[in-house]
């Protein structure tokens, strides 16, 4: 099974930028968006094949996840069960015959850290989420996570030290979720790869410089180790800050 995620920082304009090409180019089986920024029936997509999920924020033009699926799902559930942190559209599930299939949009800590306080609550509720879920059968997690995890991750990794995304307690808190039984599958199978990024500030043609951020993953638990077949990072894709990723199951 193929999956694909992707941040597409508004899917109204990603629209406009080519997005239903790169979707048919890309081809999977299950397509994860986080930031639509829209209301579901703001955009009507043509998607023959495919079931369509919208999980909108309550805030109108903010964050938002979609789940495209071509395989139907044996049910699908939004949010994470807990109010506080369920009115900004940030999570869909879906279970599958052998997997539950979870897309995420993590809180930002924002600029000055203003937010990094609710975003270590978000992260312990989002990890013991997960973990229920894997209780039941395994786990696939996808989504613009908002952190660079290791030096590597980031092009810039000294003058970004204290910003968000790449703070000690983001960084400790996604080290958390690995040693709870899951595996960042892009570095499962290129551990000391570098200049593999997923997102490029619109600012001083970072993109064209290639001074990136991977702050959007795959993840499965453990179990899932040994079905990894391929775990790319499509950085010819243009249409958002973000590029897609994607995540082959055997």
């Amino acid at each position: 099974m193929r999956f694909v995620s992707w941040n597409v920082n508004g899917l109204r304009a990603a629209l406009k930028k080519g997005f239903m090409e790169s979707f048919r180019e890309l081809d999977a089986d299950a397509f994860c968006l986080q930031e639509t920024k829209m209301q579901e029936g703001q955009a009507i997509l043509d998607l023959p094949g495919y079931e369509q999920y919208f999980y909108s924020a309550e805030k109108k033009g903010y964050s938002g996840t979609a789940i495209f699926t071509r395989v139907k799902p044996l049910s699908v559930a939004y949010g994470i069960g807990i109010s506080a942190h369920d009115n900004e559209g940030r999570v869909i599930t879906m279970e599958f015959d052998d997997v539950y299939l979870v897309t995420v949009y993590t809180p930002n800590a924002k600029r000055a850290l203003e937010r990094l306080d609710y975003r270590m609550m978000w992260e312990d509720a989002f990890r013991a989420f997960l973990l229920g879920l894997r209780a039941k059968k395994p786990v696939v997690v996808c989504g613009d996570l908002n952190v660079a995890h290791t030096e590597i991750d980031l092009k810039n990794p000294k003058s970004n030290r204290r910003n968000a995304g790449f703070t000690d307690e983001e960084r400790g808190k996604f080290t958390e979720l690995l040693q709870a039984g899951f595996i960042d599958t892009f570095r499962a199978l290129y551990p000391d790869r570098t200049g593999a990024y997923t997102w490029w500030s619109y600012l001083r043609h970072a993109r064209e410089t290639n001074a990136g951020w991977r702050i959007d993953y795959f993840l499965v638990s453990a179990e899932l180790r040994d079905r990894i077949a391929a775990a790319e990072i499509h950085a010819d894709i243009f249409g958002s800050d973000h590029c897609p990723v994607s995540l082959t199951l055997k």
